[in-house]
């Protein structure tokens, strides 16, 4: 059988340091979830396994360095947006291009760049942070992967803007731009500390698709309802859910 393997790899300066890897995302539930117990007298959360993919599926990427964001601050009547951050401590190059991979000459995205996006509004306005990623992602041929927010537990401060990469022929590094919170965070400084998780990769086999409609017999619901319903307890996990694999 085939085995599909990601990888991931980084300057070997970098990589020596063993801070911070890339990691199954499984390794990254929330305790609040874990402390969830779930019955038939008390059913919640932990019994819905569509949730518990979110949570496990794919890959994780942790911020290699502290991000230090002023944001929408006001600083001698100019606004002022920008982040400071750098790797004093190790003193080593960690990607080809930046000595400082996340510096305060770090790479910005305009807002003209998404003009007419509802994150233009959300980010108020200003230059998108870019958080600069000291990781080469390979997959196989065929391969692409999607880069989200960690589903269902992100930090509420920022998130990365989604994308989708084909990164079995993309020869680079990628980064990633993030919207600040706006709305919750109108102005906001602060320090997003190293190790903070970020970006959530799942890979996935590119595929021609297309679509058809067709009506649902009434039978065909019932039976559907009737199957579902002998069961008061984890009726999808044990009739329908797939087990998946992420090391």
């Amino acid at each position: 059988m085939f085995d599909k393997t990601i990888e991931f790899s980084a300057h070997e300066d970098y990589f020596v340091i063993q801070e911070d890897y890339p990691s199954p995302i499984k390794l990254n539930i929330p305790e609040w979830y874990k402390k969830l117990e779930h019955s038939v007298e008390n059913k919640t959360i932990k019994g819905c396994m569509p949730f518990l993919d979110t949570l496990t599926s794919g890959y994780l990427l942790k911020l290699p360095q502290d991000f230090y964001v002023r944001h929408n601050v006001e600083n001698e009547k100019i606004k002022d947006c920008f982040h400071k951050v750098g790797l004093e401590n190790y003193n080593v190059k960690i990607n080809e291009s930046f000595i400082n991979l996340n510096s305060t000459n770090a790479d910005y995205h305009s807002p003209n760049q998404l003009r007419g996006s509802e994150l233009v509004q959300k980010n108020k306005n200003l230059p998108f942070h870019k958080i600069l990623n000291p990781w080469k992602i390979k997959t196989p041929k065929g391969y692409s992967c999607l880069f989200v927010p960690p589903l269902n537990n992100s930090d509420d401060r920022f998130s990365i803007i989604p994308g989708i990469v084909d990164t079995d022929t993309f020869p680079l590094i990628i980064n990633f731009p993030i919207v600040i919170n706006g709305d919750k965070y109108p102005i906001l400084e602060t320090l997003i500390k190293k190790g903070t998780p970020y970006v959530q990769i799942i890979p996935f086999k590119r595929d021609s698709w297309k679509m058809t409609l067709k009506p649902r017999k009434k039978k065909e619901i019932k039976n559907n309802l009737f199957f579902y319903g002998l069961n008061l307890l984890n009726v999808y996990k044990n009739r329908y859910w797939n087990k998946k694999s992420w090391k």
